[in-house]
């Protein structure tokens, strides 16, 4: 085709199309105006935002807040009505008028988010929690994981250091499946692997879906070895304009302090000669008495059918329980969603910023470790008022710390995602997804002159400290899906490709020897230790990462009758983490579903209103290891003086392994979904066995050949199984007043069936370091066939006449400590939950709410080092607890590690009790006004005589209370909900 032709081509198109725009206009000119009402079929009550659309065209409005409507139609057009939550319903547009919808007994409530795509929960095939906001544990959340802690059986959520706001909640689902490998689930937020919950406030998240089974998480193949969290943020609707206003003020109270002696009381112990003259009780100097924390987020919303948005900013000022222990963070999220292409194109783009500040100076587990050990007599300052420091073993002021030192970090926190879906032909949808999350930070450190640590370590001249760290991963993800209907059997295939590329830098360099503190770090090139090879060196340190994830992927489902149910999923998946010998694997999973309660044989047994059977079978991996390890790398050894000058050695730091691959876990599940009695009780049932071979570990290695003595591989075998229970009731339905009640359980027990083979051979593995003084060894010991989480130790046979421990021997006889050795410990406990349980109750009457939700864990041990250490006399003239004038007023010999300090862990806790209360307001600017007032933490029920029995329980070292420990609080908040 020549130029000319081509030019006549267009022109020719053109006027053709300019015709048909005409004709089309005139054709809508010639319409008629029609208008009508949009109700409740239930509740009878008008319904704002509803889309009403001309079919086929792409003219519509939505309904006003009266839910009235008014549109100009062609006289032989039909009207579609569609509102989330209710049955489309399509009128002709003569007929239009009063317009009645039936709420959805398919809606969003059941729909499931499963990774790649959605299902609806009478659907799915495998094991699947859900849980939504308006189930979501209330008040104020540290992390947006206290949002559902308790609430998903084999799910764990645990704060180690409480409720300290710059710490972070340890996760855990069914389980560990690891030795040295990533133990946490994978985090995926609106479709972004790894996403970062720093991005998350909780009035800004829609649901959890939690992939608990090997068949539901290989769609995410080498990093779902522990599961899988999706999380998804609220989105813009159409309708009419809306904001929403949340806020809240919490304090936090200690829930039970240590038994510290008072100065009366330590004189008794520690004798008079220890006495300073002054009274100070430490730990309560260390508290922050008055703190406050305040929330604020504030979001709009709406659009039309064709293109809608919600956007939200806040602010959040976190005071945690110590002295200089805060995180203040301010940001927003914006989601933007547009259709186009007579509804063929699709645009979602999400935007999300956290900037925060953290003041990490203060709530260290070391400093309350000091509060209970510093002599109570001892005065804090001198005569002039300068701070007096502590001598004895293991002592330093913690308030003259406190005052003398800077910790601080500041953080930047980023995310961008725009997914395109372009839907060609009916029921054929392709996708492109592209995302970046950047985090960033600044820490900075400083030591003043008179500090503890700058006169001890260099020479009375000040310290300072700087770092910057950049992190950034890259996602690209494209899939095809589509769906066909053929008579009673219903056919959805997918299939996708995922590239993920994630780096990280960092950078931190120190000096010492400042002899003004005017500059701080910020002029860190003053200090002396530059100069002066007397005073320690400074150090300057630069490193940086990278590793990258490919992935083709599909997914076949198949449903007949919605009776039958089978899916398919397959992930071919490579990572640069692994040896050049298996940078790829497959992860397939199958599973199934048969809904009994729509045989024929069950019509006639009208209790139940659904009975769905499923089972699921999967292989996960987990590449959750540090960069390189496949790979020999060089580093650099110790620096040494010579000739007045530093050098710097360097040499290889690693043995190369090919061979190294992913962990692989191969999981059967088996499941039943039931609901009885039009759905007033209901609940499913999950039965698991998994078992994870090619376990991650360092071993010893010979050399020569090899460079080093360790060579990183795989090796070990880890089994788990388990049993999880949710029940979900409506004890009461009520005009007025109704009752749910959930329970949910989950059962769980590890073995390690091996960690060695014809290769590799390991002695049993130690874990769990017991500190100083005595040189008590480590508390955990893991063997082949055994468990997971073992303590092993000395069994306590008593005490003799001057107060020494008896202990038993392997033989039954009754030793001396200075008597027994390696041969006499035995198995003494475990510090891993077998059970957890959580009951949840919400009472509705009329306008108020009334959430009473309990949580506890049950079937292990912990270690109280607080007991062994502080409750010995021994500790003396450090202070102690009063355990030395209860259970341990005959104790009279050093510390010893022995079941004595083993006790029941087992607790229920009143986790959160929230009242609300719903005003209806006769105004047409408020839409919704909530006001409640929250607790959490109420009350613990247990006979541990430590500070709180729920501790770190997702680790290898579970179990062990330590001697340092951030104050375990109570939480009360009162919260305002508005929607405008």
């Amino acid at each position: 085709m020549n130029m000319h032709k081509r030019s006549t081509f267009w022109a020719q198109t053109c006027f053709a199309s300019m015709v048909l725009m005409l004709l089309s206009h005139f054709a809508f000119s010639q319409g008629k105006q029609v208008s009508g009402k949009v109700t409740d079929a239930e509740t009878k009550t008008p319904i704002p935002g509803v889309s009403v659309q001309v079919k086929n065209t792409s003219t519509g409005t939505i309904t006003k807040p009266d839910g009235s409507f008014s549109l100009t139609a062609p006289e032989n057009a039909v009207l579609v009505f569609s509102f989330i939550g209710f049955d489309s319903k399509e009128v002709p547009a003569n007929a239009a008028g009063n317009i009645v919808l039936k709420p959805s007994v398919k809606s969003l409530q059941d729909i499931v988010v499963i990774g790649y795509g959605t299902q609806k929960r009478n659907e799915v095939t495998t094991a699947v929690a859900t849980v939504k906001a308006e189930s979501f544990n209330q008040g104020g959340a540290r992390s947006p994981m206290d949002l559902v802690q308790g609430k998903v059986a084999g799910l764990v959520v645990t704060r180690p250091n409480g409720n300290n706001p710059n710490s972070s909640a340890s996760i855990q689902i069914r389980g560990l499946t690891s030795m040295d490998g990533d133990m946490q689930p994978l985090i995926v937020i609106d479709g972004i692997p790894g996403g970062n919950l720093d991005l998350l406030q909780q009035d800004d998240i829609a649901s959890f879906d939690v992939l608990k089974d090997g068949s539901a998480a290989a769609i995410y193949g080498t990093r779902g070895n522990n599961g899988v969290i999706l999380i998804t943020t609220k989105k813009g609707k159409a309708g009419e304009p809306e904001f929403n206003y949340s806020t809240y003020l919490q304090r936090e109270a200690v829930a039970k302090k240590p038994g510290i002696l008072s100065a009366a009381d330590y004189l008794k112990i520690a004798g008079e000669n220890n006495n300073q003259g002054a009274n100070v009780n430490m730990y309560d100097l260390l508290l922050d008495k008055n703190n406050l924390s305040h929330y604020h987020n504030f979001a709009a919303s709406g659009g039309t059918a064709t293109t809608n948005y919600r956007a939200s900013v806040y602010y959040n000022d976190a005071n945690g329980i110590a002295l200089q222990n805060g995180r203040q963070q301010y940001g927003g999220r914006i989601n933007i969603n547009q259709t186009g292409l007579q509804g063929k194109l699709s645009l979602q783009l999400n935007l999300a910023t956290n900037l925060n500040k953290a003041n990490m100076n203060g709530g260290r587990g070391g400093d309350f470790e000091q509060a209970v050990q510093r002599n109570p007599t001892a005065p804090l300052y001198d005569a002039n008022g300068k701070f007096i420091e502590t001598n004895g073993f293991n002592n330093y002021n913690p308030l003259a710390r406190l005052m003398q030192e800077q910790n601080t970090r500041d953080q930047k926190t980023n995310s961008g995602d725009l997914r395109l879906t372009l839907e060609p032909i009916k029921d054929l949808k392709i996708s492109a997804f592209g995302a970046i999350v950047s985090d960033d930070y600044n820490d900075r450190e400083y030591r003043s002159k008179i500090s503890r640590s700058s006169i001890q370590d260099y020479q009375g001249g000040g310290y300072a400290r700087k770092a910057n760290y950049t992190g950034k991963d890259r996602t690209f993800e494209s899939t095809v899906d589509y769906t066909k209907r053929v008579s009673d059997h219903t056919f959805n295939i997918m299939g996708g490709y995922s590239y993920q590329y994630s780096t990280w830098e960092t950078y931190d360099m120190n000096n010492n020897g400042f002899l003004t503190d005017a500059f701080e770090d910020w002029n860190i090139n003053a200090g002396n230790a530059i100069n002066d090879p007397k005073l320690p060196r400074p150090s300057m340190n630069s490193r940086k990462e990278d590793n990258t994830l490919i992935a083709f992927f599909g997914r076949i489902n198949y449903n007949y009758q919605q009776k039958y149910m089978l899916q398919a999923i397959l992930r071919h998946e490579g990572s640069s983490r692994f040896g050049v010998n298996n940078k790829w694997g497959n992860f397939p999973a199958i599973s199934a579903g048969w809904v009994i309660s729509k045989e024929a044989f069950m019509q006639d047994i009208n209790i139940f209103n659904n009975l769905k059977l499923r089972a699921g079978y999967g292989v996960t991996g987990n590449q959750g290891i540090p960069n390189y390890k496949a790979l020999i790398t060089m580093g650099t050894g110790g620096a040494y003086l010579q000739n007045g000058k530093w050098i710097q050695t360097y040499g290889p730091n690693k043995n190369p392994n090919p061979n190294l691959k992913w962990e692989t876990k191969k999981e059967l599940n088996i499941g039943l979904d039931w609901s009885i009695l039009n759905n007033r009780i209901g609940g499913a049932l999950d039965v698991y066995n998994r078992r994870t071979n090619d376990l991650l570990y360092a071993y010893s290695s010979q050399v020569p050949a090899n460079i080093v003595s360790t060579m990183y591989t795989n090796v070990g075998v880890l089994a788990n199984s388990g049993v999880e229970v949710v029940l979900n009731t409506v004890p009461v339905k009520l005009k007025d007043f109704t009752w749910n009640s959930d329970v949910t359980f989950n059962f769980q027990k590890n073995k390690v069936v091996s960690f060695s083979n014809e290769v590799y051979k390991t002695s049993p593995q130690y874990f769990g370091d017991l500190p100083s003084p005595g040189n008590l060894g480590q508390a955990i010991r893991v063997v082949e066939g055994g468990p997971l989480g073992s303590f092993y130790g000395y069994r306590f046979a008593g005490f003799n006449d001057a107060g020494q421990w008896l202990l038993y021997k392997k033989d039954g006889s009754k030793a001396l400590a200075s008597e027994v050795n390696e041969d006499d410990k035995a198995v003494i406990g475990t510090g891993i939950p077998k059970y957890m349980a959580s009951w949840s109750n919400t009472f509705r009457y009329k306008n108020w709410d009334l959430t009473v939700f309990f949580r506890g864990k049950f079937g292990f041990q912990i270690l109280n080092l607080q007991d062994m250490y502080f409750g010995n006399k021994k500790w003396a003239p450090n202070n102690m607890l009063d355990y030395v004038l209860g259970k341990n007023a005959k104790l009279n010999d050093n510390p010893a590690y022995s079941d004595y300090y083993l006790e029941k862990g087992d607790f229920v806790k009143l986790d959160n009790l929230t009242l609300g209360y719903n005003f209806q307001l006769k105004t047409k600017y408020i839409r919704n006004l909530r006001l409640y007032a929250a607790g959490r933490n109420i009350a613990t029920i247990t006979k541990y005589s430590g500070l709180d029995p729920e501790l770190q329980d997702t680790a290898l070292d579970s179990g062990i209370d330590s001697r340092g420990f951030y104050p375990r609080t109570r939480s009360y908040t009162i919260g305002l909900n508005i929607g405008f």
